[in-house]
């Protein structure tokens, strides 16, 4: 018992600071949506968040609208420029005010309609070109992020992270009911689970409301467990006035008593959300990282839908009259327009598990792609992968530990003149061939692309906001601070159960 009074309180006072962080943290995080217009300036994080050389994933593509006219976009909106790249101006009329808002995951320009689409994380929008703004189209599903756009055959597509959209005019959209995966077995990664478990999507916005409560319980019992530390040291000080004592004797009981109350009602809840948090991050993350699951019965898990949160990408090859449909680290494709299960492709290059971000044809034989795991020429027939950044056939690294590569690739075009430009996560615009360089961002896309409340929330939850004093350590962060919380609940419940669970205060 002393053993475990000891270090209950020592590592509690410790790791206290982090607990709050994270649960404030947390409850920014469960409500995206509701606070995306809330930003704050680069300024306040760390340098390594500055935004210089187009990095942080602040262009993902380039859309051509005519011979003079092209659109580059990605989490700094939406920017009209020239072939040239040598001006720009905001094209985000239309969009809602806030960062958030305006991260751009596509647009896309229909020649054959003169039509103008995109779609962001909170919406899908067509551009009117008379109005000069973007008007949000209604989508008969309940998720909102549209992450591609293809048009194919007279119809347009539009893919959430979940289903497949289209549409004939243009305007009203329909499902259409993607067949599953061949050897489809309607497990989920373990990984999902334990993330909808610890932000309480699970039952959707009474869970996240749930969590939220949990969240505010941490808080509580962190602070009333340092009062009740330094109350206690008070106490056993010689001298105090009578009146003092008395005050400081009820408030130490006051906080005692719901400290070790409130503790012990919701433990289950308070190990449950700790447990699961652990294992969304590395070191943990890796041992749960391929498994997979059945679906919780009466969850939010729980739908026949085959591709729930599963859709990245869609592409139609024009070449071979082939679907590809790409999942989170897999790519699926169809030679039947969807008529029976789709085929997974056996021969691919590395894939991030963040999903592919860029897929084109590079020419009759090759297609070029992009993910966190680098850039890729890739032959599907033969199966061969060429590292087109590095120069040289890819390689399967032994023993791999990172789930990402050497190059962590945002987002590509070739339609600078001269050049074949990558955007780099962390070092921004290059040109592969080391030809040309990308012209720098001009002061009205810099001082424009803010960080919203959320990602600065997210940054703060997953340690990366810390990574500026420890390195790489600070992916130890998580493991550390959810391993300290484990061991103060459950000895903080032996300790309520033998010492007070009997006594009154």
């Amino acid at each position: 018992m002393n053993f475990l009074r000891k270090y209950h309180k020592w590592i509690g006072l410790i790791a206290g600071v982090f607990f709050i962080l994270y649960s404030i943290s947390g409850i920014i995080l469960n409500h995206r949506e509701l606070l995306s217009g809330v930003d704050v300036s680069r300024s306040l994080m760390p340098s390594n968040y500055s935004f210089k050389n187009w990095n942080l994933a602040g262009v993902k593509a380039v859309e051509k609208v005519s011979k003079d006219t092209l659109l580059i976009y990605g989490n700094i909106g939406i920017w009209l420029t020239d072939s040239d790249f040598s001006s720009f101006k905001s094209f985000n009329a239309g969009l809602p005010e806030g960062i958030d808002n305006r991260k751009v995951c596509v647009v896309r320009y229909v020649p054959e309609k003169h039509m103008l689409f995109a779609g962001t994380l909170f919406g899908f929008y067509e551009y009117n070109f008379k109005q000069d703004k973007w008007n949000r189209l209604n989508l008969p599903v309940h998720e909102k992020r549209v992450v591609d756009v293809i048009y194919h055959n007279d119809t347009l597509f539009a893919l959430t992270r979940s289903h497949l959209l289209y549409s004939l005019n243009f305007k009203d959209f329909k499902v259409f009911k993607l067949p599953p995966p061949e050897n489809y077995d309607n497990k989920i990664g373990l990984f999902k689970t334990l993330w909808v478990i610890h932000s309480g999507e699970i039952y959707g916005s009474v869970g996240k409301i749930i969590v939220d409560i949990i969240a505010l319980i941490f808080i509580f019992l962190t602070i009333t467990g340092i009062i009740v530390f330094f109350k206690k040291r008070r106490l056993a000080k010689n001298g105090l006035p009578k009146e003092r004592l008395l005050k400081v004797k009820k408030s130490f009981v006051w906080n005692l008593k719901w400290h070790n109350k409130i503790g012990w009602m919701t433990f289950i809840l308070l190990l449950v959300t700790a447990s699961t948090g652990i294992f969304l991050r590395p070191p943990f993350l890796i041992a749960i990282a391929n498994a997979r699951v059945g679906k919780l019965p009466y969850t939010e898990l729980d739908t026949d839908n085959p591709w729930f949160d599963s859709l990245r990408k869609i592409y139609f090859d024009k070449e071979t009259g082939r679907y590809y449909l790409f999942g989170p680290d897999k790519i699926y494709y169809s030679d039947d327009n969807f008529r029976s299960p789709l085929k997974p492709v056996t021969q691919m290059p590395p894939l991030s598990v963040m999903g592919v971000t860029y897929f084109d044809r590079k020419d009759s034989a090759n297609f070029l792609i992009g993910s966190f795991e680098g850039l890729y020429l890739w032959n599907p027939q033969s199966g061969k992968v060429y590292d087109y950044i590095d120069k040289k056939p890819y390689v399967k690294p032994k023993n791999k530990t990172r789930p990402i590569g050497k190059y962590l690739v945002a987002g590509f075009t070739d339609l600078y003149p001269g050049g074949e430009i990558v955007f780099e996560y962390n070092n921004g615009a290059f040109d592969i061939n080391k030809k040309v360089k990308f012209p720098p961002i001009p002061d009205e896309i810099k001082n424009a692309y803010r960080a919203s409340l959320w990602f600065y929330a997210l940054e703060v939850h997953t340690g990366r906001i810390f990574q500026f004093m420890l390195g790489d350590f600070y992916i130890l962060i998580v493991p550390l601070v959810g391993l300290s919380a484990i061991y103060i609940l459950i000895s903080g419940f032996i300790i309520w159960y033998k010492l007070y669970r009997k006594r009154p205060l």
